[in-house]
């Protein structure tokens, strides 16, 4: 008698057919997703591919704004004295240039000294209007960058005063002062009380120079702010000293012998 062993049919372990079955349903949502899928990879590689574009043209602009830059300096500080018509001809070209840096390479490290410079040379050249025009662009669109700004508004207040605008320049040296992160807040200082000195606004200026000799006790400004206190109290203390008059006998005149 024989006896035939029965091979029971082969069936996948349950692990391997969870694999497979979870393996199909991926591929059925492959399937079914494929455009959106395509599409979206399609989306990421034009992104991926605008951004490089646009770092790469930014570091193209950086690069000629710089060359730009550098000729411009070159020209603005290789004025012969003695040749009036080269320093004139020197200096229009690095206002070209410069010009050219603030309309063309705006976003380019270079712009906003090009701009400063602009406005610089254009005084040079007495033309103060359109130095307070590249001063103000300045403040419009690199308002932010505090310590160049600070030596703006000191150039803009010069150019004010200048044309003989003091409440303008008392603006800007206002401004100086209202920036906790200004360099020259001293010299702001010592520049307002001299303003008001000058209009008669004597309390005023004297406060002025004796809240810069007490916050700036090391600047330079205070030495000068400490002299022009001092002709102050000079001054009022003349003012407060009666006037001495001479007796009747002292007036009267000798007779003659």
């Amino acid at each position: 008698m024989t006896y035939r062993i029965k091979v029971p049919p082969r069936s996948l372990p349950v692990d391997e057919a969870h694999m497979v079955s979870n393996l199909e349903h991926q591929l059925i949502g492959l399937k079914e997703y494929r455009w959106p899928l395509l599409v979206g990879c399609a989306l990421l590689v034009l992104v991926g591919a605008g951004v490089w574009g646009v770092l790469w043209y930014d570091g193209q602009a950086t690069s000629k704004a710089h060359d730009i830059e550098r000729e411009a300096t070159l020209h603005y500080l290789t004025r012969p004295a003695n040749d009036p018509k080269k320093t004139e001809n020197n200096l229009a070209q690095a206002i070209t240039l410069y010009t050219r840096i603030a309309d063309e390479y705006p976003r380019t490290p270079s712009a906003p000294i090009a701009l400063f410079s602009l406005g610089n040379a254009l005084m040079e050249t007495n033309q103060v209007d359109s130095a307070i025009a590249a001063y103000a662009r300045f403040l419009s669109a690199y308002g932010s960058n505090a310590p160049l700004a600070s030596l703006v508004q000191q150039k803009l207040a010069y150019a004010y005063l200048s044309k003989g605008d003091r409440d303008q320049a008392a603006k800007s040296y206002t401004a100086i002062l209202d920036n906790p992160a200004s360099a020259n807040r001293d010299h702001a200082m010592f520049e307002l009380a001299r303003l008001e000195e000058s209009q008669s606004q004597m309390d005023g200026a004297l406060k002025r120079y004796q809240d810069l000799i007490k916050t700036f006790p090391n600047s330079p400004f205070a030495s000068e702010a400490a002299i022009r206190e001092k002709i102050f109290d000079a001054r009022k203390a003349h003012e407060t000293t009666p006037a001495v008059t001479a007796s009747p006998a002292a007036s009267k005149t000798p007779a003659k012998p």
